[in-house]
């Protein structure tokens, strides 16, 4: 895939080998069907194919979390935008999804992670999920019986247990994904050293 705007002189490389679909274990194979996805949709698998066995069970994992999902894929982008600003993950701030795309998350939304508790283009109930994302990124002890007060408010206990183990996969992953730097198919603007967010950028849609 290549790259929107100028490229630079030396193209940043990611720290860990990505392991060509070819190589992978079958099982991993079969699980994506690589050949219809783009480098960048290929996405993490990409390393986490060297280990085989955990990235099965990781897969499985991020499977329930999105097929079996309660929470709406508009909240779910808006939350996971907002916790890749903190983790400053380059590929995660330069994603968009499809599916949050066709629930109504567009760049003037995203605009709005800025300042989500001043944003007028955000529920309240966003607003108490963000807050919570953004702490679980942040200062996870921050996290009070208050903060769950305000998410009851607008969520039910299952809802709030699927947001949390919802934002600890993006906080954990998140963070290893901006170590590996994993930038080469990046627009240029995610290809810098220094801090970004995920507004006002060129953005990639991926399925």
């Amino acid at each position: 895939m290549s790259r929107n705007g100028p490229m630079n002189e030396k193209a940043p490389m990611s720290r860990i080998t990505k392991l060509p679909p070819d190589q992978w274990d079958p099982r991993l194979r079969a699980a994506i069907d690589p050949d219809n996805l783009t480098d960048l949709e290929q996405g993490l698998t990409r390393f986490f194919a060297h280990c085989p066995e955990q990235a099965l069970g990781l897969m499985g994992f991020g499977a329930a979390l999105k097929m079996n999902r309660q929470l709406s894929p508009r909240l779910v982008e808006l939350v996971r935008l907002r916790i890749a600003f903190f983790n400053q993950c380059r590929s995660c701030m330069a994603i968009r999804y499809a599916d949050a795309r066709a629930d109504g998350v567009d760049e003037e939304l995203v605009c709005s992670l800025e300042r989500p508790a001043q944003a007028d283009n955000l529920t309240p109930a966003e607003r108490a999920a963000i807050e919570f994302g953004e702490l679980m990124a942040r200062d996870h002890l921050a996290i009070d019986a208050a903060v769950y007060d305000r998410l009851r408010a607008h969520f039910s206990e299952s809802e709030i247990v699927e947001l949390g183990m919802t934002c600890a996969f993006f906080v954990g992953f998140g963070r290893l994904a901006a170590t590996w730097n994993m930038v080469e198919e990046l627009p240029a603007a995610f290809q810098t050293d220094h801090p970004i967010a995920p507004w006002g950028e060129a953005t990639i849609e991926v399925r």
